[in-house]
Formats: C-alpha cells, sequence, structure tokens
C-alpha cells in the first residue's frame, strides 16, 4: 500500500454507512425523539416495499409498538441515524410515535390504590 492510499478500518465504514443512509443530515429530528419514545409503523412491511432498506426495516420492526432505542439496536445504527430515519418515515406517514409521560404526569399513589382496590373487587 502507498503513503497516498488510506486504509479503512470497520469504524470508519461504519460513519460512512450512515453518513449515507441519512443523506449527510445529522440532526433532522423535529419530533423530539427520545430513547423511550414509543414508534409503530401505519402501514404493512409490503406497503413499504418500496422505500429504501432502512427505512423498511424499520417498518418491518415497528409492526408492533417499539421504543427508539429498541429500533436502533435491531437496525445496528447510531442513535442520532435512527432518529433521522424515524422523523422522515413519521413525516411521510409511515410511523407515529408516541412520548413517554413524564415522571410529573405520572398518576399519583392514591390513584393507583383505588385502581388496585377496584379491580380486587371485581
Amino acid at each position: 500500500m502507498s503513503a497516498d492510499e488510506e486504509m479503512w478500518s470497520d469504524e470508519d465504514a461504519g460513519l460512512v454507512r450512515s453518513y449515507v443512509v441519512t443523506g449527510g443530515r445529522t440532526r433532522s429530528d423535529n419530533y423530539g425523539l427520545d430513547m423511550m419514545t414509543l414508534v409503530v409503523a401505519l402501514c404493512t412491511p409490503a406497503e413499504a416495499t418500496h422505500l429504501p432498506e432502512e427505512y423498511a426495516k424499520i417498518v418491518r420492526l415497528c409492526q408492533h409498538p417499539m421504543s427508539v432505542a429498541e429500533v436502533g439496536g435491531h437496525i445496528d445504527l447510531p442513535l442520532p441515524v435512527v432518529k433521522v430515519l424515524l422523523s422522515d418515515l413519521i413525516e411521510q406517514n409511515y410511523v407515529i410515535f408516541r412520548k413517554a409521560a413524564p415522571p410529573s404526569e405520572a398518576p399519583n399513589k392514591h390513584v393507583l390504590q383505588a385502581v388496585l382496590d377496584g379491580i380486587r373487587k371485581l
């Protein structure tokens, strides 16, 4: 190998793949997606066969609700890349999302106890 040639590592290939998959975009998350946000597909995998490979994979995975972190783990892409792809799918109405409720909006202990008591009476 000459001095002018560069050696590519697996890590470099991953960075290039991420760049290519997102078209060079690093931030396109207009929806505030976080790791716990749940996403679910609005179409069947057959309806997404015309999409690029990574998008179609996400649609196949999201036939049942799945967190953004789980999607990233299954398609083996960095979380920021997954968020860009999910944002694209949301904009095109292939996927919908639901953010987790903040801890401040969680039901209080008394409400949960009342629900539990009601269930026990059944």
